[in-house]
């Protein structure tokens, strides 16, 4: 299992002097690669990340002899990196590589035989010893490391290879199964009635944003007062990106220790940033970003994560009969059924059929079998008879 750690550095002066020169080759090696990648397609060629790599070897000490200033990762790394970003074109799964601009994820790759940790300080090359604001928390072998500026901060990012038997410990009284649904209003509301407040980091910090937003359209271009301005704002961006990590890293650590099974929605973000009126509220929870946790930590606490399909009525169907309702109109935030009579949450029954599927799909141990697989027992009896009367829109995917 390859996992990543990410410190926050501290360079003296002349180190970050240092990085941004080597952030600033590595720029340009890319932004020279794309462009003789261009010019070859263009002239009927077809290029290749290998071939263009020796031609800019044969002529940087020449044409570029500022590019030996800095170690040789920062002239090499970039060619693999225009490769990958080709291939996952052509597979349809991004744009057409751009170039980079100056000032944007500005970052250079160290191999891992060029970096050495040792307590709180991490040894890089050519500039010798930096200071790190916390130690290495990952055990085994370091594969690669990257080196970022975001705002005013230099990171750095370190793969690991942890082993494939890398566990932590869970929780001594795991609960079974529990169904989480997402939305705007809460975070997430969890199939025993719990919802749980997102931190809305971005949302809180608008005001402060539009007024220096505001000082910076006033400054002249290019001048050092719009500089400083812009990266006032850059802090408070990069703030709202920390505290709205840190509380979906607690929720979903959380999620896998307690529980042995997890569910959640497929749902399709990218067409929910395109609602005008839900696209920044959408973006400020971080769904993408809970998914992305618990896919890895599931693994990591040996829990299970399973995925209902995207078409999977769970705001519609009832978590007492099983009914699906034809239409529920976003406005009837209590859910009241047709069939039954039975009324509830509108986001707490969402998330109880949701731990139904768990119940359904995903093989849980439980504790207290006198107690618990009753229950386990009879809403497979409840989701089978509703198979058997074809009330399922669709299949889930776990």
């Amino acid at each position: 299992m390859k996992l990543a750690h990410q410190i926050r550095l501290n360079p003296t002066h002349e180190q970050e002097v240092y990085f941004r020169r080597a952030c600033g080759t590595a720029r340009f090696t890319y932004n020279w690669a794309l462009n003789q990648w261009n010019q070859q397609h263009a002239q009927g060629k077809k290029p290749k990340a290998n071939e263009l790599k020796k031609q800019f070897n044969a002529v940087r000490h020449v044409q570029f002899p500022w590019s030996g200033e800095v170690h040789r990762d920062c002239t090499s790394q970039p060619f693999a990196n225009l490769n990958k970003a080709f291939s996952r074109f052509f597979k349809k799964q991004t744009r057409y590589p751009v170039y980079k601009k100056k000032g944007d994820r500005d970052s250079f790759y160290v191999a891992n035989d060029k970096i050495r940790f040792e307590g709180k300080v991490v040894r890089l090359p050519v500039i010798g010893y930096v200071k790190l604001r916390e130690f290495l928390r990952l055990n085994g072998k370091v594969l690669s490391a990257t080196v970022s500026r975001k705002a005013n901060r230099w990171l750095l990012s370190v793969q690991v290879d942890v082993g494939a038997k890398y566990t932590k410990t869970h929780a001594a009284d795991r609960a079974l199964v529990v169904g989480v649904d997402l939305g705007v209003k809460h975070l997430a509301t969890l199939s025993t009635g719990e919802k749980i407040e997102g931190p809305k980091a971005l949302g809180k910090s608008l005001k402060r944003l539009r007024l220096l937003q505001k000082s910076v359209s006033r400054k002249i271009k290019g001048s050092n007062n719009r500089r400083k301005a812009k990266d006032k704002v850059a802090r408070i961006h990069i703030r709202a990106v920390d505290v709205r990590k840190d509380a979906l890293h607690k929720l979903t650590t959380r999620l896998c220790r307690e529980n042995q099974a997890v569910v959640v929605e497929d749902l399709d973000v990218k067409e929910m940033v395109q609602c005008r009126n839900l696209s920044r509220r959408v973006s400020d929870q971080g769904f993408y970003e809970f998914r992305r946790q618990l896919t890895y930590k599931a693994e990591i606490y040996g829990s299970k994560l399973v995925v209902a399909d995207r078409w999977f009525p769970s705001s519609k169907r009832c978590f007492s009969c099983g009914k699906v309702k034809a239409l529920l109109l976003l406005s009837e935030r209590e859910y009241c059924c047709d069939f039954c009579g039975a009324k509830e949450d509108r986001d707490v029954n969402a998330a109880r059929n949701l731990e139904q599927l768990g119940w359904a799909t995903a093989d849980v141990k439980p504790a207290d079998k006198g107690a618990l697989a009753g229950s386990q027992d009879s809403v497979k009896q409840l989701w089978m008879k509703q198979e058997s009367r074809g009330e399922h829109l669709c299949a889930p995917k776990g």
